[in-house]
């Protein structure tokens, strides 16, 4: 059976060079070099997906916006994508699709949140997906084209250009390419799909609205309960406006919980009794308003009101005592994080 036609206009340029400056021409990139997306180029993607180019993906209805697999191979090429990431991509894309992850209201926010992706299982492994040293930073193919991906499908498809329907404020890095993979070897507990209920055997993508990664510095404490703390100061320096955290341990800090013998679990219930502040600090800092009253001092409001609020995941590098804590786009009360398995029919809904 022969493939179905792309739909997409095809426009006829002199070389790559000129695609290339056609692209920024057309105010289809997010400001670096894209790679002309070749008829080849878009099939291949395709192909490799198992995906004909009508199939949809997701959208913004609000927007009347559709993410078809052609519209979204085209700009997963654009942004570096080997054809191997399309099952990652077209996941991370069905993920933030779903109502509950509010994709409107974080692609157009003042906030300014960017789209964290943390793929966890044997594709990560497979693709080099990083989940080491420089796990947020520059370096690995997989990590800065999948998470480009999905930024220029925003752009591009979705209709979130800086300064029309993108209105963030400060907008941070995450912008460009916010995606890492979670690092199974090191870390001594079940792997964040499973927890979120999935067969250890599948490959998830996890997608969430977010802010930038908040460092966190511990190079004292040895005992689980200290370092901890210091986790807590950072939680509590965010803006206390509901949502799930993402919570990133790396080796050092990790091999002090492993040593205490803490579960993942005793690490999110002693994050979220600890990530605290009183009334009066809040008002006093300008995060609630009105003056201090009596009881202010006394009455306490936690960043998280449950433990499953906090997402747990081992990456980053094993020299140097840091951390992360992401907290979630400022509406995180409206937009929850969205898991999606890659390759299956397997849903978290």
């Amino acid at each position: 059976m022969a493939a179905s036609p792309l739909t997409s206009q095809q426009y006829a340029v002199e070389n790559a060079t000129e695609a290339i400056e056609f692209c920024y021409r057309l105010g289809w990139t997010d400001g670096l070099p894209v790679v002309p997306p070749t008829e080849s180029r878009v099939r291949e993607f395709l192909e490799y997906a198992g995906r004909e180019p009508h199939d949809v993906l997701g959208g913004v209805p609000d927007r009347r916006r559709v993410i078809t697999a052609e519209k979204a191979a085209i700009n997963a090429v654009m942004a570096g994508c080997l054809p191997a990431y399309a099952p990652v991509v077209f996941a991370a894309l069905q993920a933030m699709s779903r109502p509950a992850f509010c994709l409107s209201g974080a692609s157009a926010s003042t906030g300014g949140s960017a789209i964290l992706t943390i793929v966890s299982g044997p594709v990560a492994v497979e693709l080099g997906i990083n989940a080491g040293g420089n796990a947020f930073g520059p370096g690995s193919r997989a990590n800065a084209t999948i998470g480009r991906a999905l930024r220029l499908v925003l752009f591009n498809v979705c209709g979130a250009t800086p300064g029309t329907v993108d209105r963030s404020t400060l907008g941070h890095p995450g912008k460009y390419t916010y995606c890492i993979a979670e690092d199974e070897g090191t870390s001594p507990w079940e792997p964040l799909r499973v927890q979120l209920g999935f067969p250890a055997e599948v490959s998830t993508v996890t997608v969430m609205a977010a802010e930038g990664p908040h460092q966190v510095s511990n190079h004292v404490s040895n005992e689980p309960e200290g370092l901890l703390l210091t986790f807590a100061d950072v939680l509590r320096a965010t803006a206390f406006s509901g949502g799930k955290y993402v919570v990133v341990i790396a080796p050092e800090h990790l091999a002090v919980l492993a040593a205490g013998g803490w579960s993942r679990r005793r690490v999110q219930e002693y994050l979220a009794a600890n990530a605290r502040r009183t009334i009066a600090d809040l008002k006093r800092y300008g995060r609630l308003p009105g003056p201090i009253r009596e009881g202010d001092e006394a009455e306490w409001r936690h960043v998280v009101q449950d433990p499953d609020d906090l997402l747990v995941v081992a990456a980053g590098g094993e020299a140097g005592g840091f951390s992360a804590i992401i907290p979630p786009w400022n509406g995180g009360r409206t937009s929850l994080p969205q898991t999606q398995a890659v390759g299956v029919c397997v849903e978290c809904d």
